[in-house]
């Protein structure tokens, strides 16, 4: 009787402790399969990139490279003449008022050595008297623009050359005017002068250099949020543009790029430009409106760093009854996303849910439906602690596991914001622009990571004022 007084008794102890301490759970793991990998079909986006380059820095960049000395014929036997040409003054470049959207306006002030020869040669006697004459004037030049190969070439045509004074010379003892002599000349360096007009303008619009060096700036991925660790990264694939043309003081050139757009969560993606892969294609025209399609990468690693942020702090269950969530792993599995809770508290061990990935557009969370235990998880958990299989503890669980991309978004939306206020990535260079709402298009899964694609429209405008 007395024995088995104390077998009853260590039976209650045992059951006691069995109910008070901790117990392990034991649960199999689903092991990961594999999904399509980290190749996604992106939908190209396409920004609005329209130039502006004022006719001042053209003039500016003309006179760099068009100065001094700039016609100089030292032959005088061909046709009786010599002559130096200098520019005096600096070039004045602006609108041609007889074609103001085609055509620009070249005022050239210039100042000339010339030397001419009158005279004969006959039986090999000379009988020459050569003069020289220091003239100064203005050449007035109009020349069509194009834009060819990344530059704005233009086709010059020399319309008037008016002498500040009319030449002259001693002949005879009488001063005699001899523009009818000079002017034959201009003839001979005219198209020179033409010439040299377009190649300086040429060197001076050689934009593609100023538009690659902002676009690697703009492709470089930058930071939209710190806490959430993610990227922006744009990967340009061709730039379009429209004929160049004159409105007021500047140039337009309507310019777009077509190009993917990632959204990037974890350490700092590397950057995909490429200028030697750029080409430039010819079109009539671009909408004003960007159509920016991003793919939002979140890895399954870093997804899983942000959902184990949600449960800190968290306990699940009553009373003496309670788990915490000390890390969370998710992974894919046949077409589900496997959420592994490790947990500590009166269970010990690692729980294992399932379910399918799912955005909510107003609340812009990547969020798991019909979430559920493990069928093994479940089944052992219905033996060794009922109270956490229960429905209201998932149901709490799974609140937490969630993962919102609305503050990387919002905050996406911030950081992008000043890259479209009188953002200047490199001197001379200025974007502008404005964005609207963000719109959730799918998910995509792999076998690294969750893919949300989503929408933005804006506009995107690129001015050149300065060029370096």
């Amino acid at each position: 009787m007395k024995f088995s007084s104390t077998i009853s008794l260590f039976a209650v102890i045992a059951t006691f402790l069995s109910c008070s301490s901790t117990q392990k759970i034991d649960t199999l793991k689903p092991e990961p399969d594999d999904a399509s990998p980290l190749v996604y079909d992106a939908n190209p986006s396409f920004i609005n990139l329209p130039i502006t380059v004022k006719l001042s820095d053209i003039e500016s960049q003309t006179n760099t490279l068009l100065n001094g000395l700039i016609y100089e014929d030292n032959n005088i036997e061909d046709d009786d003449i010599e002559m130096k040409i200098w520019k005096q003054a600096p070039i004045k470049i602006q609108n041609d008022p007889a074609n103001p959207d085609k055509r620009i306006k070249t005022i050239l002030p210039l100042k000339a050595t010339i030397k001419y020869r009158i005279g004969t040669k006959k039986l090999g006697v000379e009988l020459y008297d050569t003069r020289e004459f220091n003239l100064n004037g203005v050449i007035t030049l109009s020349s069509e623009t194009a834009l060819t190969n990344w530059k704005l070439s233009t086709k010059t045509e020399f319309k008037s050359l008016d002498w500040n004074e009319s030449p002259t010379m001693t002949v005879f003892g009488k001063n005699m005017p001899i523009t009818y002599l000079i002017n034959p000349a201009i003839s001979i360096f005219k198209s020179k002068l033409e010439h040299k007009i377009d190649e300086a303008i040429e060197k001076s619009m050689d934009f593609k250099p100023n538009v690659l060096s902002a676009l690697e700036k703009i492709c470089t991925p930058f930071q939209m949020s710190d806490t959430y660790e993610s990227w922006l990264r744009i990967v340009p694939v061709e730039i379009y543009s429209t004929n160049a043309k004159l409105k007021n003081d500047s140039f337009l050139m309507e310019m777009g790029m077509k190009c993917n757009m990632e959204t990037i969560v974890g350490k700092q993606p590397e950057s995909k430009f490429n200028a030697s892969k750029i080409t430039l294609k010819p079109v009539t025209k671009i909408p004003n409106q960007i159509s920016a399609n991003i793919a939002a990468i979140s890895s399954y690693v870093d997804a899983s760093k942000i959902m184990t942020k949600n449960f800190a702090g968290q306990e699940f269950g009553s009373g003496s009854k309670k788990v915490t969530v000390k890390n969370v792993s998710i992974w894919h599995k046949d077409g589900k996303m496997v959420i592994a809770l490790d947990v500590l508290g009166s269970i010990n061990g690692t729980l294992y849910l399932n379910g399918f990935p799912q955005y909510n557009p107003q609340t812009k969370e990547i969020y798991f439906d019909k979430l559920d235990y493990v069928l093994d998880t479940k089944s052992k958990l219905m033996r060794t602690a009922n109270w956490l299989a229960q429905g209201y503890v998932l149901r709490k669980m799974e609140e937490s596991c969630r993962y919102s991309i609305q503050p990387n978004l919002e905050e996406g939306k911030k950081s992008m914001a000043t890259y479209l206020k009188n953002y200047s990535p490199m001197p001379g260079v200025f974007v502008n622009g404005k964005m609207e709402d963000i719109q959730f298009d799918k998910i995509q899964l792999t076998n690294q990571a969750i893919i949300a694609f989503i929408k933005i429209n804006g506009t995107v405008n690129v001015s050149v004022n300065g060029l370096k």
